[in-house]
C-alpha cells in the first residue's frame, strides 16, 4: 500500500485539481504517481512545472529526452519510472529491445545518443559527479556544452519522479517493460554478459 492516498481529480487537494484534471487529459486517466503527487500541490506543481519548462525550452527533442528518463530511471531501480518511460519511449519510436539497452545507458549503432546517455548516467550515479572523459566523449559526439546541460535537467526531473516513488511505495499500474535479460530477435544467445542487467 502507497504512504499516502491515490487521488482522483474530484477528490484532490483543490490546489491540485487543475494540474490534475491537465495530466489527465494527456495520459487518458489518472496514473498512479500523480493520484499521489496530488496529495502535496507543491510537489504535482513542481514535477509539472519542469516537465513544461523543459518541453518547452529545451533544445533536447523528446525521443531524446525520453532516452535520458528511461536511462535515469534505471540508475535510480525505480521499477513505477521503468515501466511509464518504457512506455514514453515507445511512443517517439524505439523498439522494446531499444528500450532495454537504453536503460542499460547505450543505444547500439547510435554513439550520439550513447554518449549523452552515459553522462546521463554518471550524473544520477555520481551525484552529478562527470568523468572528464565521459564529458569529452560526448562533446566529441556532437553534442554542445548547451545541450549536456540540458541532460542535467532532464536528470533532475528525472530523480524527482523516481524518488517521489521509491518515498511513497507507488503501486505500478502501467504495462511492465521487458525483462532486461531478453534475448534481441535474431541474437544468436551469445555474449550472455552483456545483455544482463545493470544498475
Amino acid at each position: 500500500m502507497p504512504r499516502v492516498p491515490v487521488h482522483t481529480v474530484d477528490d484532490a487537494p483543490e490546489e491540485s485539481r487543475e494540474t490534475l484534471g491537465e495530466l489527465e487529459q494527456r495520459f487518458g486517466k489518472v496514473i498512479n504517481i500523480f493520484g499521489e503527487m496530488a496529495h502535496a500541490p507543491a510537489v504535482l506543481e513542481t514535477y509539472a512545472a519542469m516537465e513544461r519548462t523543459l518541453k518547452e525550452t529545451s533544445s533536447l527533442g523528446e525521443r531524446v529526452r525520453q532516452a535520458i528518463h528511461l536511462t535515469v530511471a534505471n540508475v535510480n531501480a525505480c521499477d513505477y519510472c521503468q515501466a511509464a518511460y518504457t512506455g514514453a519511449a515507445k511512443a517517439t519510436g524505439f523498439s522494446d529491445d531499444e528500450t532495454v539497452a537504453i536503460r542499460r545507458g547505450e543505444l547500439p549503432g547510435d554513439d550520439e545518443l550513447t554518449a549523452l546517455l552515459q553522462v546521463s548516467r554518471e550524473i544520477a550515479a555520481n551525484k552529478g559527479h562527470v568523468e572528464d572523459g565521459t564529458w569529452k566523449t560526448a562533446l566529441e559526439a556532437g553534442w554542445s556544452e548547451k545541450e549536456v546541460l540540458e541532460a542535467y535537467a532532464d536528470v533532475v526531473r528525472t530523480i524527482l519522479t523516481n524518488y517521489f516513488n521509491h518515498l511513497v511505495g507507488t503501486e505500478v499500474d502501467l504495462p511492465a517493460p521487458p525483462a532486461m535479460d531478453r534475448v534481441a530477435e535474431g541474437d544468436d544467445g551469445g555474449d550472455e554478459e552483456r545483455r544482463k542487467a545493470t544498475t
